[in-house]
């Protein structure tokens, strides 16, 4: 009897990552599940989907907190990898701690790009896998009162259409989800609970993993999720940086939401 497939989702504890995991798990994936806060809920929530669950709590901002986490496979081969690990951070730049700004940097960017360059190898080198990357439309926006998050998700964005060129004579396949403002507890960690775009109705998760999940299936290069979101990507290119950091800035500015 053949083993099931196995799937890596990261940031998994709530949110967009936890609802790419349900997802993963009602098609028959073994998982293993990683965040760096306990994974309590994830558990539960996972529990009734008949697929063995593994949870990691580990930093993946760091190269060992990586590791650790693709050790828990026990050396299986990983059949899907969704890599939605990351963080945000509110308020201005100059008034970030340096060791706040370069977790975001790490957790977002240097963890990331690590996890899927030694998952990739593997799915290249037996020509199959599947890989879902989780950016934004942040990445698109010049993020004021957000900036260096936004700079992260930019290069994610960048970075994720270019891996998906440099593979495509191989049947691994790569997809960018770009969600918006999604309820999850992004918008409390990063503190900007004070915030007009903190305070404002966001999308559901669950709708947005699907979005993400049915697209990593078809193999598309990325997808955005909702009309909205598609409108202020587009709005932001014609626009350009100048014009969309003021708009950014009336959303994430703090205090704002009390306007």
């Amino acid at each position: 009897m053949s083993q099931p497939k196995l799937a890596i989702v990261t940031g998994a504890s709530t949110g967009i990552g936890l609802e790419l995991a349900k997802l993963a798990a009602q098609d028959g994936y073994d998982l293993v599940i990683a965040a760096d806060t306990p994974l309590v809920d994830a558990s539960s929530s996972l529990s009734g989907y008949g697929v063995q669950v593994q949870n990691v709590e580990a930093d993946l901002s760091t190269f060992e907190g990586v590791d650790r986490l693709l050790a828990a496979t026990g050396g299986r081969q990983v059949d899907a990898l969704f890599a939605n690990a990351g963080h945000g951070l509110g308020h201005a730049f100059l008034d970030q701690d340096p060791a706040e700004w370069r977790h975001v940097v790490d957790t977002n960017i240097t963890g990331t790009v690590y996890l899927i360059q030694k998952v990739a190898k593997q799915m290249v080198a037996r020509d199959e896998g599947r890989i879902l990357i989780t950016g934004s439309i942040a990445g698109h926006i010049a993020g004021a009162f957000q900036a260096v998050y936004n700079g992260t998700k930019a290069f994610i964005d960048s970075f994720s259409d270019a891996l998906v060129n440099e593979l495509k004579d191989t049947n691994v396949t790569v997809t960018c989800l770009k969600p918006g403002a999604t309820e999850t507890e992004f918008f409390e960690r990063a503190g900007m609970e004070d915030t007009k775009v903190g305070q404002a109705k966001k999308d559901d998760p669950a709708d947005v993993a699907k979005t993400g999940y049915d697209a990593l299936m078809k193999g598309d290069r990325s997808v955005i999720y909702g009309l909205k979101n598609k409108l202020q990507v587009a709005g932001a290119s014609v626009l350009g940086g100048g014009v969309s950091a003021a708009m950014h800035r009336a959303q994430a500015e703090p205090g704002s939401g009390d306007d």
